[in-house]
Formats: structure tokens, C-alpha cells, sequence
């Protein structure tokens, strides 16, 4: 594990990634609140490529817990099972519905605790939907993030935890919000698990990683 990057390597390597990408933003297709929420609790152990394949016509159809329910799980599994365990999001996302409509009029709710309540989604999910459509500066710990963050001192930590509370307490404030996406994208495109791309990474200088591919 690297040790944690001071304020002004920090600094500098989120001015980069800002100049880079000013706006990042997930890649889950979504088309409101809900089939934010769905998509990414379907996106467990799957690509974000894979669920949006199978979301396409699904939400063309189900973009709100009621038409959700009115599917009904048999139909909905007909939509995702490309996806991996993709029976048991089934019923968890017919079952948030219900909860949706029940106890909280067909609205999703923008509380972290609220959010974690929904059966299937869990603090990184709740953080997801927080940040990309409340804007929220919730910092969703995905595997790209936690590898990146231990390899480069960004954000080390020994778990998610520590690494969400890393980000919060070293990354200056005003780039909290798009923090996790810049993160994500630089895991998922740059320093990649296997073969980081070093030669082409924008903070190569700044990276503790010792293991370099340059």
C-alpha cells in the first residue's frame, strides 16, 4: 500500500484529471432517478457495457417502480438474464419497487439511509445515485477506485471504507463531486488492473505505484 499523497500532490494530479475531463460522468445508461437506481444495482459483478445492453428496451418499458411491478419479475428476467445473478436482482429490484410505491409514493429517496434501506443496494450504490443524480459529493469505492488508490496514494486504505474516507478527508473540496468518476475512469481506462498504461497516464510523475510499466 502507497502512503497518502499530501495536499499539493493532490492538487495537482485532480487539476489534471479536470483539465482532462471537466465533466465526467458514469457510464450507466439511465433515465431518472429509478432506472439509476436499478441499473446500478444490476451492475454487481457485471460491466457497465453489459447492463446498459440489457436496460436499452427495459426501460423503454419499466422507467418507473409502477411499471416495474406491473412487468412482474418473470418479464423483467426476460429483459436481464445476460446479466450475472441476475434471478436474485430480479426479485430485488421488484421488491425496492414495491417499497418505492408503498412507503415512498413512486419517488426515490436521496438519503444515504434511505437509499440503503432498498433491498439490493448497498453504500456504494446508495453513494452512485447520490452523486450522479442528486450531485452529491458521495465517493462510490469500486474495485478500480480501491486499486488506484492504494497503487498511486491517492487514497489508500485496507478496505472500501477506509479508502470512501480517505477520498473525503485529502481530496480538496472542489473536486469532491466528480472525485469517484475521475478515479473510476482512470482505473478502467488507464490503470488498468493487469497492464497499467503508465506511458500514457497523466500523474506518472506524481504516482508512488513501484512498479511502473515505463
Amino acid at each position: 500500500m502507497a502512503t497518502q499523497l499530501d495536499y499539493h500532490a493532490m492538487r495537482e494530479i485532480f487539476t489534471r484529471f479536470q483539465e482532462a475531463e471537466p465533466e465526467p460522468e458514469g457510464e450507466l445508461h439511465h433515465v431518472n432517478a429509478f432506472t439509476l437506481v436499478v441499473a446500478v444495482a444490476l451492475s454487481a459483478q457485471a460491466t457497465d457495457a453489459g447492463v446498459n445492453r440489457a436496460t436499452a428496451e427495459l426501460f423503454k418499458v419499466a422507467d418507473t417502480p409502477e411499471k416495474m411491478l406491473a412487468l412482474g419479475e418473470e418479464g423483467l428476467i426476460g429483459h436481464i438474464k445476460t446479466i450475472g445473478l441476475y434471478r436474485n436482482k430480479a426479485k430485488n429490484v421488484m421488491k425496492l419497487s414495491r417499497i418505492l410505491v408503498d412507503d415512498y409514493g413512486g419517488e426515490v429517496p436521496n438519503s444515504r439511509a434511505a437509499l440503503q434501506s432498498l433491498p439490493g443496494v448497498g453504500r456504494k450504490t446508495a453513494n452512485v445515485v447520490l452523486n450522479m443524480w442528486w450531485q452529491y459529493p458521495a465517493q462510490a469505492v469500486d474495485t478500480h477506485i480501491f486499486r488506484v488508490g492504494n497503487r498511486t496514494g491517492i487514497c489508500p486504505g485496507k478496505d472500501v471504507n477506509a479508502v470512501e474516507r480517505a477520498i473525503e478527508d485529502h481530496v480538496p473540496v472542489d473536486f469532491q463531486r466528480h472525485a469517484h468518476h475521475w478515479l473510476i475512469l482512470h482505473g478502467r481506462y488507464t490503470c488498468k488492473a493487469r497492464k497499467p498504461m503508465c506511458p500514457a497516464c497523466l500523474i506518472r510523475d506524481l504516482c508512488q505505484f513501484e512498479e511502473k510499466t515505463l
